[in-house]
């Protein structure tokens, strides 16, 4: 039997509402789950609420479940944590992440869901989806013990790297945003902060998630010779100007891109997305990843909170919706 269920939906670039809708009936190898939490991947999910997704990223940027279509309305999402009422016997009562938007409830394939692994509380499981990006770009940025490694934009997806980077022997890592708030997570993410007029130079490796050319052109100053640059960051419909005159050929420097889509080639071989997502868990499991959750709200206040959060600048790293 179908259920009524609340979904939000973005009806019109700036305006969200939440919406009833029946799910489909479940079929034979589907689980029924019933939502807990969901994340707001603020970088991403402001960018489509604001309708910036450049026409020729429309079929590359839709998320897994998504229902319509950019720029509206269209129903995104991808950080969702909740319990299985029905399904195979194995996973029911089980609390699982997957990759739906922010609804009540869904029906998807049991293939699509992961089970929450016992130590990572419900509310902390919906940054799997980030930490899972962090993995990814620690894999693609390649650092070695006792490397000096920044990471510019104490965002969401900054935070998860650093929190990522913070276990590797003997490393300098420093966390750089325009925000002085924001040395209070580095220091319980346990790295190093800096504002960006006073960061470190001749690093080894740096990842840039700040979204702006600002920030990257400090990557591009802070990069030690024939250093890696990580590019994180996703500009939607914005151009990026940076100064390639200045230091990027004469210190041969080489800047990286890393997406979630794939499994970083260095790793591709060897590893499968369930791989990354199981390490992206068993890292959950540490506290410090506590710090990136910096508010809770409840489920009826969404079209608010997507309204707040991407019309102006916000302190939040990660609002949890609260089902």
């Amino acid at each position: 039997m179908s259920e009524q269920i609340r979904a939000f939906w973005l009806a019109e670039p700036g305006r969200g509402e939440i919406r009833t809708e029946e799910l489909p009936a479940r079929q034979t190898g589907d689980v029924f789950v019933r939502t807990l939490h969901t994340g707001v991947s603020r970088g991403t999910e402001t960018l489509v609420f604001n309708g910036r997704v450049p026409v020729a990223q429309h079929q590359l940027m839709r998320a897994p479940f998504q229902d319509g279509d950019f720029p509206a309305p269209v129903k995104y999402g991808y950080l969702n944590v909740g319990l299985v009422e029905a399904g195979p016997a194995e996973l029911i009562g089980r609390t699982v992440f997957s990759l739906v938007p922010h609804q009540s409830a869904y029906v998807v394939p049991a293939a699509a869901v992961t089970v929450v692994p016992a130590g990572v509380p419900a509310h902390r499981a919906v940054l799997a989806g980030t930490v899972e990006t962090a993995v990814n770009a620690v894999w693609d940025a390649i650092p070695a013990v006792g490397d000096r490694i920044t990471v510019i934009g104490a965002g969401m997806v900054g935070c998860a790297v650093a929190g990522v980077l913070a276990g590797l022997p003997a490393a300098r890592v420093q966390l750089v945003d325009v925000n002085p708030d924001r040395a209070r997570t580095a220091a319980a993410l346990g790295v190093e902060f800096a504002l960006p007029d006073q960061a470190d130079s001749d690093r080894d490796v740096v990842v840039h998630a700040s979204a702006t050319s600002s920030g990257l052109t400090r990557a591009l100053e802070l990069a030690g010779n024939e250093a890696t640059i990580v590019e994180l960051s996703w500009y939607g419909d914005r151009r990026v100007e940076v100064p390639l005159g200045e230091f990027f050929h004469s210190r041969r420097l080489r800047i990286q891109g890393s997406q979630v889509g794939q499994v970083a080639p260095a790793r591709r071989p060897r590893r499968s997305y369930g791989d990354r997502m199981r390490i992206a868990f068993e890292l959950l499991k540490s506290d410090r990843f506590e710090a990136l959750i910096t508010g809770h709200s409840a489920f009826e206040e969404l079209p608010d909170v997507l309204s707040r959060l991407a019309g102006q600048e916000s302190k939040t790293i990660c609002n949890v919706i609260d089902y």
